[in-house]
């Protein structure tokens, strides 16, 4: 994994911050953050996040990252600002409703009318770093998703990062996860997050970002050094037309049939070695449909795929469509059932196609939909075969899935603020 540090941007990005500290971090917060988000291998579409701690008018300030915002496209608004001691004081408490760390978050404000910081606000807030950053890089997830990922993180890392079992985000995972750094002692620079990705932390902006890329880089040899690196990045091929092709026709007319995507559909069909790759494996109706690679995906791609063939027609598409939904409407009902709160079900519809002997078709209501699900099913293409070639790809269960596709505050990153 390539540092893109640069000394003469970070220098103009301070430069155009202004004389005051406080602006010149954050400026240098948002350059890091960019260059996070401009690798795919390190975060995708909205994941992730970052944070910075200044001082303002003598008391101490955070800036995160807010629900919404892209690290590729942010910009100093999208890391509001909140006052830091409530935060802290809140460690104090057992348990915190998610209505109530959304009160904390907002109440804390410095400009109310700032979007709301992210759910791992508060974990950021509880380490000690100055910078934190926090990424979903695909070679740590190849790893992550491990039944013995735990004890993979230990061999690569030994105690330079903290090992956090699976914890749903929020006021839980960040408790957790301080509990855990404070046993861990001097020389911890991160936190290995099971089935969930990586955090890295220092004293300023670049050796945070720079931190997260040697650690991902260290989960990159450790696949390649076991014969299971991660498919090299290509640009994957791109059809301008998906529906020239008869079974991604046959999709689009039976897709076009449902009421979701009466008002309009859009497909996105990639075709690449990897994606090839990951078709042709021997289990793919098993292996895909065990889970996404991190918990964040499940909003934008639902737990599974819908699985077809090149030759497939419009009955053939119908079936398995119909399929999928039955399978989603039971999904939902089995967790739906024991949630402690009424749940109302989303569509039953797919929004990834695996369609054997072509490639994946991302599915939604626009093109930017369709987009983001064909970029998060490339990624999950590449991590699969890496995650499978060193042992078994055992992502999140299905009903703690089920608990973050359902989570309102995971529901409200679609929209941006």
């Amino acid at each position: 994994m390539k540092s893109f540090w640069n000394v003469s941007d970070a220098e103009s990005w301070e430069a155009a911050a202004g004389p005051e500290l406080a602006d010149r971090e954050l400026a240098l917060r948002v350059y890091t953050s960019r260059l996070l988000g401009k690798e795919p291998d390190l975060v995708l579409h909205g994941g992730g996040n970052t944070s910075v701690k200044v001082v303002r008018d003598d008391r101490a300030v955070m800036h995160v990252k807010g629900s919404g915002w892209d690290l590729a496209t942010i910009e100093a608004p999208g890391l509001p600002a909140v006052w830091l001691d409530p935060l802290i004081e809140a460690r104090q408490a057992e348990t915190m409703r998610d209505e109530d760390m959304v009160a904390l978050l907002r109440a804390a404000l410095l400009d109310e009318s700032s979007p709301t910081p992210s759910v791992e606000a508060l974990l950021h807030a509880y380490l000690p770093a100055k910078v934190v950053d926090h990424t979903h890089s695909a070679a740590c997830l190849a790893i992550a998703d491990q039944a013995d990922g735990a004890e993979r993180c230990r061999e690569i890392f030994g105690n330079e990062l903290c090992v956090v079992p699976y914890v749903m985000p929020g006021f839980q995972l960040s408790r957790e996860a301080d509990r855990i750094f404070r046993t861990y002692g001097e020389g911890t620079r991160g936190l290995f997050l099971v089935q969930h990705g990586l955090f890295s932390f220092g004293d300023d902006a670049k050796t945070s970002y720079e931190r997260i890329i040697r650690f991902t880089t260290m989960c990159e040899a450790y696949l390649e050094a076991r014969g299971a690196a991660l498919a090299p990045q290509e640009e994957a091929t791109a059809a301008d037309d998906p529906t020239g092709h008869p079974a991604v026709a046959a999709l689009h007319r039976v897709l076009s049939g449902t009421d979701r995507f009466s008002g309009g559909l859009h497909l996105d069909l990639r075709c690449s070695r990897a994606i090839t790759t990951y078709l042709e494996l021997p289990d793919l109706d098993d292996v895909a449909c065990r889970g996404t690679a991190t918990p964040d995906h499940v909003i934008r791609i639902k737990p599974r795929p819908v699985i077809g063939e090149a030759g497939f027609g419009t009955g053939d598409w119908q079936k398995a469509v119909e399929d999928f939904a039955a399978w989603y409407v039971a999904y939902f009902e089995r967790h739906a059932s024991r949630a402690h709160e009424p749940k109302t079900m989303l569509d039953p519809l797919p929004r990834v196609a695996l369609i054997r002997g072509l490639g994946l078709v991302g599915i939604g209501t626009s093109g930017k939909e369709a987009r983001i699900a064909a970029d998060l099913a490339e990624q999950t293409a590449r991590i699969v075969p890496s995650a499978e070639a060193i042992g078994r790809f055992e992502p999140l269960c299905e009903a703690e899935l089920f608990e973050m596709e359902y989570w309102s505050l995971e529901q409200a990153k679609l929209t941006r603020g």
